[in-house]
């Protein structure tokens, strides 16, 4: 059964872009070519194809085998699911009005398919067989593990159901197809509704050059002579917040920031409560108690419990710190005759604190955080870790001028790896954040091997006239994190695509990213690419030593500040919706405890919280903190053993790099570090284990 066979399709669809045989560097997008008119007629026909190729599968007369089951159907929409790839990747990072609007008639469409085949019952009946018969039929590991997948993959999206229930579970799909992008276009129209023109110089005092020169070249794009601008995209936000002594300039963009898509022209407060009350009827559908319970079921930690006692735990440890930091801070903004503390004053006195206690300020690392230095060190940490090389490619379409792509090979041997895409500046037509994707997965196809496309997508500062893109070390941290889940995309070595990569169980796939992030602030990895964007100079000894010594500064409010989300995420989703009657006053009991701050009327979290309402953290946001405890203790490895140690490299690159979801991941962690992860890993990182 053939799923790529271009010449069935009708002729004036073999013009498609999206349609056509990929010819360039091993079948790259030919992102030139496509227009937005493509979309629709591409997923149509696709669509028709992928069912072609499910009715073979139904109509099979042999007995339901792994072969001609759960592999055909592996294969049945890859082309259908090529077209959405690239349509979802290029409306997140690259999409005008008319794209994005596309999304609500894209979106159901794959809804509706998907609920076609998840519910679809002789179709089941097959899965159900090869399922109930796989320890007979002689099947290695990896084809087990995709049997018992695909058949969670039917239950879990209501195959069990009757003809009632399954009809009120399609009815839910489509709407949510529709809510979720609803959610993550109005955060992204209500980021670029806000600007800031500032004519007096004397009001932006305290502020870095660099932040001075950027909003300066951003006011004059706009054909605005003598000002600045500022807007609500992180590298114009951040530097105000953290270094301008005009406080109300500070209050000003903050409760900005604070209030997007919250009773505003682009409110997402209907939006949150039809999704929360969708998936709550959905996971009941399903015969769970909520949301949380359906998810959590298909993730390490397994159930609700389980998460609300581990974040328990950590608010423990975390609170009491963060109560002394808040005091360190207000005591500081007292002496400067601010009394009363507001949150938008504490990213300021902080940075002062910082400074006051290590001699130290963030803005001193920027020139050496080059970013084309910065990207050259993440790839030097590859070779050296995984036998890796980056060759960037020219000649390769790509959808915008930013862009970068690199072949990516094992230096030892010169085999292919597969293509690497990188998108690092902001946008009006990027959604803020920052991101990894894949454009095409890691894994055979009709018997050919592919290898993965992966991109980066990210927000960082921006080059000016005068100076290059120079990063803060945030801005290198997550470059780093993002490479971090890059390279779990290239580095996989499996069989098949709904197993490769970063497909993984939620509260697993932030390992690979987070445990780069520890990388970056050790001297002998920053000499390899920390120089001076003027003079080539390495970072001198004195400086990286007091990143290492403020390295845990106010480790106890960050740890608080992560919980804070991810305690509201599972109040969201395990909470009967038919509770929730005020977004705000709910979202305000649910962070009660993890909150220092009183609540500033006016702003709001959840609403412009796309990671839970518009990305697939839904009762998950509490999966940076439990990978984080993952990467403290798989990190303490490397330590122990050298920074670069090849075995330990090797064993994370063979047991959790290569092998994706084809294991559970606690056995794949096991076998990389001998054990289960020390639990208080993460407390000791933090120095908050005393």
């Amino acid at each position: 059964m053939s799923t790529t066979t271009f010449t069935s399709l009708a002729p004036e669809l073999q013009k498609n872009p999206l349609l056509q045989e990929f010819t360039g560097t091993d079948g790259s997008i030919p992102f030139a070519k496509i227009k937005v008119e493509h979309y629709l007629p591409a997923l149509d026909a696709s669509l028709q194809q992928a069912r072609n190729n499910i009715q073979k599968i139904k109509a099979e007369t042999q007995k339901p085998n792994f072969e001609n089951t759960i592999l055909a159907l592996e294969n049945a929409s890859d082309l259908m699911e090529r077209v959405v790839t690239i349509y979802s990747n290029l409306e997140s990072a690259h999409a005008d009005d008319t794209h994005r609007a596309l999304s609500e008639k894209i979106y159901p469409l794959i809804s509706a398919f998907s609920s076609d085949v998840s519910l679809d019952q002789q179709l089941f009946e097959k899965v159900q067989s090869v399922y109930l018969n796989k320890d007979n039929l002689q099947l290695n590991g990896e084809q087990k593990r995709l049997v018992e997948k695909t058949y969670l993959s039917f239950t879990r999206n209501g195959a069990l159901l009757d003809e009632t229930k399954k009809n009120k579970l399609r009815e839910i799909d489509q709407q949510l197809s529709v809510l979720s992008p609803q959610f993550s276009d109005n955060v992204l129209k209500a980021t670029n509704a806000f600007e800031l023109i500032i004519t007096d110089r004397s009001e932006l005092i305290g502020l870095p050059d660099s932040a001075l020169e950027a909003a300066a070249f951003a006011a004059e794009s706009k054909g605005h002579k003598n000002s600045w601008l500022f807007n609500l995209q992180y590298p114009s936000l951040l530097p105000v917040l953290t270094y301008a002594k005009n406080r109300s300039l500070r209050e000003k963009l903050w409760r900005a920031n604070s209030s997007k898509s919250f009773n505003d022209a682009f409110d997402n407060q209907n939006n949150i409560k039809k999704i929360v009350q969708l998936k709550h009827d959905r996971a009941q559908l399903l015969g769970y108690a909520t949301h949380a319970d359906y998810v959590l079921t298909e993730r390490m930690a397994k159930d609700a419990g389980t998460v609300t006692r581990f974040l328990n735990e950590l608010l423990t440890a975390s609170r009491p710190a963060a109560e002394k930091d808040l005091a360190e801070v207000k005591q500081l903004a007292a002496e400067d005759g601010v009394a009363d503390l507001k949150p938008w004053d504490f990213g300021y006195y902080s940075e002062k604190l910082k400074e006051k206690k290590y001699a130290f300020n963030q803005e001193e690392l920027r020139p050496y955080f080059k970013l084309e230095n910065v990207i050259e060190g993440a790839f030097e940490h590859a070779r050296r870790l995984y036998d890796l090389n980056f060759k960037e490619l020219s000649g390769v379409e790509l959808y915008h001028p930013e862009v970068k792509v690199f072949e990516v090979t094992e230096k030892s041997t010169g085999k292919y790896i597969g293509l690497f895409y990188t998108d690092f500046f902001p946008r009006e037509t990027k959604r803020g954040g920052a991101w990894m994707t894949s454009y095409r997965e890691q894994g055979y196809v009709m018997g050919q091997l592919r290898r993965p496309h992966i991109s980066i997508v990210c927000n960082f500062t921006k080059p000016t006239p005068t100076k290059p893109s120079l990063l803060t070390l945030d801005e290198v941290l997550t470059l780093f994190h993002e490479f971090g889940h890059a390279l779990h995309g290239l580095l996989s070595d499996c069989n098949y695509r709904s197993l490769s990569g970063t497909n993984v169980y939620w509260d697993f796939v932030e390992l690979p990213s987070q445990i780069m992030e520890n990388w970056v602030t050790e001297k002998e990895s920053l000499d390899l690419f920390a120089k001076h964007f003027e003079t080539g100079k390495t970072i001198p000894a004195d400086l990286v030593e007091k990143l290492k010594k403020s390295d845990r500064f106010q480790a106890g409010w960050q740890s608080l500040r992560q919980l804070q989300f991810a305690i509201m995420d599972m109040q969201w989703h395990s909470t009967d919706p038919k509770n929730i009657s005020d977004v705000d006053a709910f979202e305000s009991m649910a962070t009660e405890k993890a909150r220092l701050f009183d609540r500033i009327p006016g702003t709001n979290t959840s609403c412009s919280f796309s990671h839970i309402f518009a990305g697939g953290y839904s009762a998950g946001y509490y999966s940076y903190k439990w990978a984080e405890v993952l990467d403290a203790d798989a990190f303490e490895y490397f330590k122990e053993k050298g920074l670069f140690n090849p075995e330990v490299a090797k064993a994370f690159k063979n047991f959790i790099l290569s092998r994706g979801g084809t294991e559970h991941p606690m056995e794949l962690y096991k076998k990389f570090r001998g054990r289960e992860p020390d639990p208080k890993a993460l407390l000791r990182r933090d120095g908050l284990d005393l």
